[in-house]
C-alpha cells in the first residue's frame, strides 16, 4: 500500500477528508520549497502535491502560470527538483506527488523518469495533459517502480471513459470541480455531489477534488461528499505575496491548518 493510498485510509479511518496541498517545485526557489513542505505536513497536509514548472502549461490558471514561471527564471529543472525531494525525504515522509505536463516525462524518458521519481522519494505522478487512451506505457513504466498514477476526470468526463481512467489510477482520482484551469473560485459547482456520486458508480477508489477549492468552508463542503480536498491556488499566491520571507512560514502553515481542520466530518 502506497503512502498516498495509507493517507486517504487514515483520513477515512478518523472521519474526515484527506487534505491534498499543492505548491509550485521552486517558487520562490527550491531552498524555500525543501524547508516549506515539512512545514506544511506537520500543519495538517496528509498529502503534498509538488507541481512542476514547465513553460507551456495547459491545466494551470494565471496563479499557478506565474509560480511556474518564478520558479524557472530561479533555476528548477527536472534533475534539482528531485534532488529537492530526496533532502526533503531525509526528514520527512509526508506522502508526495509529482503535477506535471508530460513533456518533460517524455524528454527524460519514461523509465528513466519513473526511476528517477521513485528513487528520489516520490510516491505518484500526475501527468496533467496525458489522454487515458494513451498511457499504458507510462502505466506500465510507473507501476514497475511502485508510483501511483493519478489522473483527471472533468465533469464532462462520460461514464465509460471515467471507468476506464478509474482504472488506470492508483493512490486516488483527481475529480476537477467545474471545466476549465486551476485557480481560486468564490463558490462550488451546485451539481458537485451529483458529480461525485456519478465517479462512485465507475470506482470505489478515494477521490479527491481540486481546481476551485481556496477556503476552509469550501473544503467543508468538498469532504462531505468526497474522500479529498486539493487547495493550490490559494497557497501559491501567499507564497507569491511573502516569498522567502520569514512569515512564510508562519501564514502558510496557519492557512493549511484551518484547511485541516475543516476536513473533519463533525464540524460540517
Amino acid at each position: 500500500m502506497s503512502r498516498i493510498t495509507q493517507a486517504f485510509k487514515r483520513a477515512r479511518e478518523e472521519n474526515r477528508g484527506a487534505l491534498v496541498v499543492y505548491l509550485t517545485a521552486g517558487d520562490p526557489n527550491l531552498a524555500v520549497t525543501r524547508e516549506l513542505v515539512p512545514v506544511l505536513a506537520r500543519a495538517g497536509a496528509d498529502v503534498i502535491e509538488l507541481g512542476m514548472p514547465y513553460s507551456d502549461p495547459l491545466a494551470d490558471g494565471p496563479t499557478i502560470q506565474q509560480a511556474g514561471q518564478r520558479a524557472l527564471a530561479a533555476g528548477a529543472t527536472v534533475a534539482r527538483i528531485l534532488d529537492t525531494v530526496r533532502a526533503i525525504r531525509q526528514s520527512c515522509q509526508v506522502p508526495m506527488l509529482m503535477m506535471t505536463c508530460f513533456n518533460p516525462v517524455l524528454r527524460h524518458g519514461l523509465e528513466a523518469f519513473a526511476a528517477a521519481a521513485a528513487k528520489a522519494g516520490l510516491d505518484g505522478v500526475l501527468i496533467s495533459d496525458l489522454p487515458p487512451e494513451e498511457a499504458g506505457p507510462w502505466t506500465q513504466a510507473a507501476w514497475r517502480h511502485g508510483l501511483d498514477t493519478i489522473f483527471l476526470v472533468a465533469p464532462t468526463t462520460p461514464p465509460d471513459r471515467a471507468r476506464l481512467i478509474a482504472d488506470l489510477t492508483r493512490g486516488f482520482v483527481y475529480a476537477i470541480s467545474r471545466p476549465g484551469v486551476t485557480g481560486a473560485r468564490e463558490d462550488l459547482p451546485p451539481d458537485l455531489p451529483e458529480l461525485i456520486g456519478q465517479l462512485r458508480q465507475v470506482t470505489d477508489k478515494p477521490i479527491a477534488v481540486g481546481f476551485g477549492i481556496s477556503t476552509p468552508q469550501q473544503v467543508a463542503t468538498v469532504c462531505r461528499v468526497a474522500d479529498g480536498a486539493v487547495v493550490g491556488s490559494a497557497l501559491v499566491e501567499i507564497i507569491a505575496d511573502l516569498g522567502g520571507a520569514e512569515d512564510l512560514f508562519y501564514v502558510a502553515p496557519n492557512f493549511v491548518s484551518e484547511l485541516a481542520r475543516a476536513t473533519r466530518r463533525e464540524h460540517t
